[in-house]
């Protein structure tokens, strides 16, 4: 009896930027608990392998994938009265949608002198301001009702500074720089969720973020080596290691917790 405090049987979630890379992982963790989820994404972006992967295997009816570009309140207003519709209220937000920079770019890199502020406008755009406004809508709905659970993505680079000798083998010139507004933008977000986590407490609803390390991707051998080295459990994160930590957020298993940046990073900001 204990593990049904994981369920979500009888919950609606949504999840932003469901198309992307970490966007299914999210998904597919929701709907194995049993919930109904609304994949939230910009019009016309294609869908990662794994998201098509969910939606050759999951019924419509427990999943649906809508338009919505989270810096417009009006297309997310608009989103949420679908989603009322078609599913019902949600009782679960993920706040996964953001911009991070592909380590892998020397046709469009900068210093720290010569970095565009347009680049730096747009990831506290989207992964700030676009987590406000989601949280704005969709949390004020709510609060409005009295029940909630909304889960910010962070990252560990919102609690330290990105080590740059991670990226020194990176050929090209200027040398690649993980520029500071990613980092910056996510610890914002962790600080806009004590607010919300503090503001809409005894309305019923729990904020919280989730901060990953670096989770194995397409990342070349040399830096997978090096990340790794760096971390006390010896390895990148897999999207199994993830699931765990979200079931535990968006559930009634952390009913007593709010306002925490939970860390799944295998230990790298404990050094």
């Amino acid at each position: 009896m204990a593990n049904n405090v994981f369920r979500l049987d009888g919950d609606v979630a949504i999840v932003t930027g469901a198309l992307g890379r970490l966007g299914p992982v999210w998904v597919e963790s929701l709907l194995d608990a049993g919930a109904r989820v609304a994949a939230f994404d910009l019009p016309g972006a294609l869908p990662s392998p794994g998201f098509q992967d969910l939606t050759d295997r999951v019924d419509a009816g427990w999943l649906q994938q809508v338009d919505c570009d989270i810096t417009d309140r009006g297309s997310i207003e608009a989103a949420l009265k679908r989603v009322v519709v078609d599913f019902e209220r949600p009782t679960v937000l993920v706040n996964n949608a953001g911009v991070d920079q592909a380590p892998d770019t020397p046709s469009d890199r900068h210093t720290i002198d010569t970095l565009p502020v347009e680049i730096f406008r747009q990831m506290v755009d989207v992964n700030l301001t676009g987590t406000f406004l989601v949280t704005q809508v969709v949390g004020g709905l709510m609060a409005d009702h009295g029940r909630g659970s909304v889960v910010n993505v962070g990252s560990m680079y919102a609690s330290v500074s990105p080590d740059q000798r991670l990226y020194e083998h990176l050929s090209g010139t200027p040398p690649f720089l993980k520029i500071p507004s990613y980092g910056a933008s996510k610890a914002a977000v962790v600080s806009l969720t004590k607010y919300f986590a503090t503001l809409w407490g005894r309305q019923g609803v729990r904020v919280n973020a989730l901060s990953p390390g670096g989770v194995l991707g397409e990342q070349d051998e040399t830096f997978q080596q090096k990340y790794s080295a760096r971390v006390p459990l010896g390895r990148m994160a897999s999207p199994y290691d993830l699931k765990g930590p979200l079931l535990f957020l968006a559930s009634s298993a952390s009913s007593y917790v709010t306002g925490i940046d939970l860390r799944v990073d295998g230990g790298f900001t404990a050094w």
